[in-house]
């Protein structure tokens, strides 16, 4: 560690709280690239045929692997169908609940209301907290003490934690700890920060109903003596989690801290149309910060229109993970190292080109 390194308090109940908002980092304007208005109001529009195309497609390909899979339980064949069903499961599951919390994938909102909480579940991330932490997420994007959803701090985890955090192994176990909790009407300290009491009553019947299915699918499989009720709910999350978090991974890691411009604490990885309509588009992570009511499915007509005001997008996964690791490995013994994403001549960093009344009044 450098001489005279002061770790920092990444929880947002800690001492940075009050550090953030002395350095002037709370409600102030970020950077947003300059976009006509008209354009923007044509890409932000909902519309719900994108949403149900790709909605059937993924629920369909979850029926025939899931439907593979037991017709070859009990063989080495069952393994291939396995897999795909778990990465469909739990992996893709939580984009589209991702999309799905943001209330832009589809027009129609019961639709987009209804894939949430069904996607919620099968990722394990309980809808109601995670609308108000993703909320925080996006107004105070990795602002030490306000971000509750940092997943890489400074010195990040060792590198053992780091590979087994792509199977869910410690979020998920919290993710279980939180949702017990929640079962007996009570809520962690954070989340007493960004839930609202209204909300909180929610909170504790969403938890009953995920542990009340959790149960019954156990109880299934110690009646039938077989992990198979297991293999399509509860261990999806655990074996089918890798790629979402190879994926996830490229959004933040790594990156500058307590700037107030997405351009450097996001990344836009290209991807090929599979990973993107696996990932719902959210390879196009600046944009998404930086605009986060323009649907998935108009991302990359987004990243078109900003793309001359934009650091260079990595080309493909491997581009990324070239950058990643090497400074994730740094960072263990120089926590003070970050990526300096170089931008386009001529663009301020940290600078807001749009006013934040003036974007709220075409969101309205």
């Amino acid at each position: 560690m450098p001489i005279g390194f002061t770790p920092r308090d990444y929880g947002i109940v800690g001492s940075d709280v009050r550090l953030a908002e002395e350095r002037g980092l709370l409600g102030a304007s970020w950077y947003r690239c300059a976009i006509p208005r008209a354009r923007l109001k044509e890409l932000m529009q909902r519309r719900d045929g994108p949403a149900i195309r790709d909605t059937l497609l993924w629920v369909g390909l979850l029926i025939l692997t899931g439907t593979l899979g037991y017709l070859t339980w009990g063989t080495w064949w069952a393994v291939l169908p396995f897999a795909v069903y778990g990465i469909l499961y739990a992996s893709f599951s939580d984009s589209r609940r991702h999309e799905c919390g943001h209330g832009t994938a589809f027009k129609t909102t019961w639709m987009s209301d209804a894939l949430y909480e069904v996607t919620s579940f099968m990722a394990m991330r309980e809808s109601v907290p995670w609308r108000w932490s993703h909320t925080r997420h996006h107004t105070d994007t990795l602002i030490v003490g306000f971000d509750p959803e940092i997943d890489f701090p400074r010195p990040p985890p060792n590198f053992f934690r780091t590979v087994l955090e792509l199977f869910r192994i410690e979020s998920g176990s919290k993710d279980l700890y939180r949702m017990v909790v929640h079962c007996f009407g009570r809520i962690t300290p954070p989340e007493a920060i960004y839930i609202p009491e209204t909300e909180r009553s929610k909170v504790y019947r969403n938890a009953r109903i995920y542990a009340s299915i959790y149960l019954v699918v156990i109880a299934c499989a110690i009646a039938s003596r077989s992990f198979l009720p297991l293999m399509y709910i509860g261990f999806p999350l655990f074996y089918g989690s890798w790629l979402g978090s190879i994926f996830s991974i490229t959004q933040h890691a790594g990156l500058a801290e307590d700037v107030l411009d997405h351009r450097l604490n996001s990344r836009t990885v290209y991807m090929n149309f599979v990973f993107r309509f696996l990932y719902s588009e959210m390879n196009y992570h600046v944009e998404h910060h930086m605009f986060p009511l323009v649907p998935y499915h108009a991302l990359g007509k987004l990243h078109q229109e900003l793309k001359s005001d934009m650091p260079k997008p990595y080309d493909g996964l491997w581009e990324a993970y070239q950058e990643i690791i090497p400074t994730l490995l740094r960072q263990m013994k120089d926590p003070t190292y970050f990526v300096q994403r170089e931008l386009p001549p001529r663009s301020p960093p940290q600078a807001s080109s749009m006013a934040p009344s003036a974007y709220e009044q075409i969101v309205s």
